[in-house]
């Protein structure tokens, strides 16, 4: 079977290494692909969002299944696009519709449907620039800290955590008035802020069954400890020790089997991945927001822990006979740390010769930000390459991505040190 994934970042790396393990690969192509899928797959110049030369190329190449990886190109219809067209819709896409797709394309969608499927999340309520007044008033009726939420997608900067009413209202009015993220901010969804422990929990579904896969939590802040400015993820560690068989037994019956039912109710075939952004409460677990594919770099702790055939479960996806797979997960503890390019996630210059890839020995090096020019690889975005350490708990595995951080170098190269620490404190409660 030849195999097309879209994307060109970590989570896209880390798929094509999984299904290269498959036999049932023939051919494997990444659209548009990055310095890493290069070298294990076939790069095709094609853009994510530019559906009719994905699919011209398909019928080309005689692809027999489509993985999409991000978000964009699922928000924007590219499984509508396949299914609608006579010569495509044979070909099966790994992805939701454009109408699932707004679990994650619409904060406001999204807690709707929370709502009315009985789904645990924070309170909240939605407010359009016509309505900025009424969104103030409703500011300062709410406790501190307050969230506020861009509706749309926002390249995960589209949430903000005021500390004060003041902080809150010029943050709303930036959203909404001053369009500080576009379109993305012409609804703001505010929110109450729930005090708790994050973590993030993936499904895959047929449309009709699902199966859960490897937990995981990841790291937003650019500094050790949690602090500075958020970015797309410094880090990710699986499993995660709270989430026990107890906690998982309550995400499943509260969140998971509501959400999956609920989309079935709405009439959505959802076909593909599910992330459920989780906060533990207390125990209890809470929906702080949807994505319509696989976390990054979550991916990178999350599919080395797989042992099935890869391919095979995205087959049965295809097919419909979800139910027949059984998932088979290790028990080793995997974390990833993300090398990152001086600056980021501000003003960063990309281009940077990388030095001691051949050096990284007991790690899974997932390119996310690279590029090969002249026979060299080089830094092509603020994330650059995720390491994956894989060991008995979080101290052998966070040990071994850090060794192989040290050894991969180039110019204002900085990654965190600390993934995963925090949980050593939960563990010893």
């Amino acid at each position: 079977m030849n195999i097309l994934i879209v994307g060109s970042g970590g989570r896209e790396h880390t798929f094509a290494w999984k299904i290269k393990q498959s036999p049932l690969c023939k051919k494997l192509f990444v659209a548009p692909g990055n310095g890493g899928t290069e070298e294990i797959a076939t790069n095709v110049p094609i853009q994510v969002t530019e559906f009719e030369k994905l699919g011209k190329f398909c019928l080309d190449n005689q692809v027999g299944l489509v993985l999409v990886g991000p978000e964009v190109p699922l928000v924007e219809g590219i499984v509508d696009y396949f299914r609608s067209t006579d010569s495509l819709k044979q070909i099966p896409v790994i992805g939701p519709s454009k109408e699932g797709a707004q679990l994650e394309g619409s904060k406001d969608f999204s807690k709707s449907f929370m709502v009315k499927y009985g789904i645990p999340t924070a309170a909240s309520k939605t407010f359009t620039a016509n309505e900025l007044n009424r969104g103030l008033e409703y500011i300062e009726t709410q406790s501190l800290p307050i969230v506020l939420k861009a509706d749309g997608l926002a390249a995960g900067k589209g949430v903000i955590i005021a500390q004060s009413q003041d902080e809150a209202k010029t943050a709303l009015r930036e959203m909404l008035e001053d369009k500080k993220f576009g379109e993305a901010s012409a609804k703001v969804v505010i929110e109450q802020y729930l005090d708790g422990v994050e973590l993030s929990v993936f499904t895959i579904s047929d449309g009709s069954t699902y199966k859960i896969l490897p937990e995981a939590k990841d790291y937003k802040r650019i500094g050790e400890k949690d602090t500075g400015l958020n970015t797309g993820g410094m880090g990710a560690v699986s499993p995660v020790p709270f989430a026990d068989k107890a906690f998982m037994e309550k995400v499943e019956k509260k969140v998971i089997i509501p959400t999956i039912n609920g989309l079935k109710a709405e009439g959505i075939d959802y076909v593909g991945f599910i992330f459920f952004g989780l906060m533990n409460v207390n125990g209890e677990p809470f929906v702080i927001e949807y994505n319509a594919r696989m976390g990054d770099p979550e991916t990178e702790v999350v599919i080395p822990r797989i042992k099935n055939d890869f391919l095979e479960v995205l087959a049965k996806v295809a097919e419909k006979k979800l139910h027949q797979v059984n998932l088979e997960v290790s028990d080793q503890t995997a974390t990833t740390v993300m090398l990152v390019a001086g600056g980021y996630p501000e003003d960063y210059e990309k281009g940077k010769v990388i030095s001691g890839l051949d050096k990284v020995e007991e790690v899974l090096a997932f390119h996310a930000g690279t590029a090969l020019k002249d026979n060299k690889m080089v830094t092509n975005g603020g994330r650059v390459i995720a390491l994956t350490g894989l060991g008995s708990d979080i101290q052998e595995a966070l040990a071994k991505s850090n060794k192989a951080a040290e050894n991969i170098i180039w110019e204002k190269r900085y990654y965190r040190r600390d993934i995963g620490l925090d949980l050593l404190a939960l563990i010893e409660k």
